[in-house]
């Protein structure tokens, strides 16, 4: 963490991280008529694309190799620049390491209140970026800034990945356990973060660490399904693959991992808007059960640079539940 600064970058955010994004089912009705010509002549055949909303878009461009490429980018969620940086660096690679697949290259992405916060913030934003990128052995290559009234930072990522070998949210299949590498809770403690300015260093260190061990790990086991947990919540992106696999995913809510904390700023009433939302988005889609309101809200979290959802088992990441044929809701609580 670098030297404490009086300056809450926080405060200069209308949303803190992946909260801040456009909600799921405002999004899929922007991006539904982008439909690319087919008669159009391209390099290499695209793998993945916007059909199932995964976490990054594949192309193969020669047998034995695919390229993976996403970009993630978001307001403060902290209010120490360094850390920023790394939450955001991590939370842009980590799209890449969803799919199973490795960053090689990334450009960074900056938008900055010139006028408003000095420029040595934002350096140490950019340090941060640089720490967890050579952490992950990517290359960061300049990248693109911009004048902005608020901050924002994140990267556009490269990597590659064996065709073969691609985790995508589509592959699910019924029979099958669902693991969570990563507690959830990040988005209440972030919330209560920016609204009191406490600290919260074990939510810091889950975002800034990188996914690489749980991608390798699920690539090593044959896994072949499954995707991050960012600004959707665990209940938002369950269902995404849950719908992209045909199938209905079980939550079992008391074997879900929760921060230290996590509850406590549920009951305080430390909860988004983007939290909502997520709720909101899957509750016709959802049998709760006699699941409470507190557990769905943490269920639903947006979380920033969250965990790896996977279709299988794989060392150190519990179970919390399973794929079942089609039961006419996409997600069952239990």
């Amino acid at each position: 963490m670098s030297t404490a600064t009086p300056t809450r970058l926080t405060g200069y955010a209308h949303g803190g991280g992946c909260a801040c994004k456009i909600p799921p089912g405002e999004l899929e009705a922007v991006v539904r008529g982008l439909v690319p010509s087919p008669t159009t002549e391209r390099v290499g055949e695209l793998v993945v694309g916007l059909e199932d909303g995964d976490d990054a878009a594949a192309v193969t461009i020669r047998d034995g190799l695919a390229l993976i490429a996403t970009t993630d980018f978001f307001t403060p969620v902290v209010d120490d620049p360094y850390d920023w940086g790394r939450i955001a660096a991590a939370n842009a690679l980590s799209d890449v390491y969803a799919m199973g697949g490795r960053p090689v290259i990334a450009l960074n992405l900056l938008c900055w209140p010139r006028d408003v916060l000095p420029y040595e913030l934002a350096a140490e934003v950019l340090r941060g970026g640089l720490a967890v990128a050579d952490l992950a052995g990517c290359h960061v290559a300049g990248g693109h800034s911009v004048d902005d009234p608020e901050p924002k930072y994140g990267m556009a990522v490269t990597g590659t990945a064996d065709p073969a070998r691609l985790i995508r949210n589509d592959a699910g299949r019924a029979g099958l356990p669902l693991s969570l590498t990563k507690p959830l809770g990040l988005g209440v403690l972030n919330n209560r973060h920016k609204t009191t300015g406490e600290v919260f260093g074990h939510a810091v260190e889950t975002m800034a660490a990188l996914n690489a061990e749980a991608s390798a790990a699920a690539v090593a086991a044959g896994i072949v399904a499954g995707t991050d947990v960012t600004g959707f919540g665990l209940l938002g992106h369950a269902f995404k693959l849950a719908r992209a696999s045909g199938v209905t995913a079980v939550i079992d809510s008391a074997a879900v991992p929760y921060l230290d904390g996590a509850r406590e700023a549920v009951r305080d009433g430390f909860v988004s808007g983007g939290t909502r939302r997520n709720l909101d988005w899957v509750v016709g889609e959802t049998d709760a059960g006699t699941v409470g309101e507190d557990d769905r809200l943490l269920l639903a979290d947006a979380q920033t640079s969250g965990g790896l959802l996977l279709v299988g088992e794989i060392p150190g990441a519990p179970v919390i539940g399973e794929l079942v044929p089609d039961e006419g809701v996409r997600l069952r609580l239990m």
